[in-house]
């Protein structure tokens, strides 16, 4: 049977005060009152039967996740008692799956990211579902094609096309996050991908990659798996999860099963729009400026002698007015105002960390 884990966790700090630990980015109302969430379990619509989606987000947004996504069942609910990275986010799921059906496939998506046209999306997944149904020692990955020498993005390199699917390669290496000079040699050979950070794979061939590449947390995983149909699930699950490893599985699983030939791992190129909606640049990239470059999504802003500024707001009540700024980003929520350069947007998450520390309830 064919599953969908959509992964949405994370505390999505670089979209603070927007982003808090109570409403992380991914239910944060910031597309024309719709949440990343929201746009990702539509994606899948027509594709995955509902039954047949999982969430695997923190425990402590269980029940607003459960309210924005009403179809999802407390057993479809993977809840984290704390956030150990995309190696357990997945493996859980994964090998609870396993050991309820054997020939279970699964595409892991995640929370953070806007995808358009959805049918070419949907089309390119239906394709990984069936290379790994027919192929099932094949871990499958999405690939978009880069635009810039990024640092914050896997990478995978292309070899053969893989037997039967023209749409797919085999991976020759698989490099996440390179630094500067690896990403632009990678740009210019034109054999590179962007990992999209989806992923289609039989759900006990990714158990069994566990196990040989991560043996202590395939161990824990397995314990908590045994223990998910009895009443003892969430004293397990509390004991054993917060010590598990905290990697992504693009370390812990595709680096090295990409350079060993134990499983194939291929790629299915996908033709779609795709951003990593990870900061506040990112959003504004979603969003139509004005004539002066402004990206303005808020009840009431004025702008006088303005330009190139993000302004973003929630509150209705609230009037943003600003005179002869430029290239900032000021964000206002109920509880918060942030007010940074464009250039320092990477440095929201330390001012978040700030807050936090200095407890403000609006960080906590």
């Amino acid at each position: 049977m064919r599953y969908a884990l959509i992964m949405a966790g994370g505390a999505g700090s670089r979209l603070w005060p927007m982003s808090t630990p109570q409403r992380p980015k991914q239910l944060a109302p910031l597309f024309s009152g719709r949440s990343l969430l929201d746009l990702a379990v539509e994606r899948l619509t027509g594709l995955i039967d509902p039954s047949s989606q999982l969430i695997c987000a923190a425990e402590t947004h269980r029940q607003i996740i459960r309210r924005t996504v009403p179809h999802i069942s407390d057993d479809q609910y993977f809840g984290e008692p704390m956030g150990r990275d995309t190696l357990n986010a997945i493996g859980l799921p994964a090998a609870v799956l396993a050991s309820q059906d054997p020939d279970a496939t699964l595409a892991a998506f995640t929370a953070d990211h806007l995808i358009d046209p959805v049918d070419v999306f949907q089309d390119h997944v239906r394709t990984a579902f069936d290379i790994v149904e027919q192929q099932p020692n094949t871990l499958v990955t999405f690939g978009i094609t880069p635009t810039e020498p990024a640092t914050g993005y896997g990478y995978v390199e292309l070899d053969q096309p893989l037997d039967g699917f023209d749409r797919a390669h085999q991976v020759a290496t698989f490099k996440e996050k390179p630094d500067g000079a690896t990403a632009q040699a990678y740009l210019e050979s034109g054999r590179h991908l962007w990992n999209s950070g989806m992923f289609v794979w039989r759900a006990a061939t990714l158990i069994d990659c566990i196990r040989r590449y991560q043996p202590e947390a395939h161990a824990a995983l397995m314990r908590i798996a045994e223990a998910w149909p009895t009443a003892d699930r969430l004293t397990v699950l509390n004991d054993i999860y917060p010590t598990l490893p905290k990697i992504s599985i693009d370390y812990a699983v595709m680096e090295p099963a990409a350079a060993e030939e134990a499983v194939t791992v291929a790629t299915v190129a996908m033709p779609v729009n795709w951003l990593d909606v990870g900061s506040w640049p990112n959003y504004a990239a979603t969003r139509e400026p004005d004539a002066q470059g402004n990206t303005v999504t808020a009840p009431a802003a004025a702008l006088l002698d303005s330009s190139r500024n993000l302004i973003v707001s929630d509150d209705p009540d609230h009037v943003i007015a600003a005179v002869a700024i430029n290239d900032l980003i000021v964000i206002h929520t109920v509880d918060a105002t942030l007010i940074c350069p464009r250039d320092q947007a990477q440095r929201v998450k330390e001012l978040a960390e700030l807050v936090q520390r200095r407890g403000d309830t609006t960080a906590e």
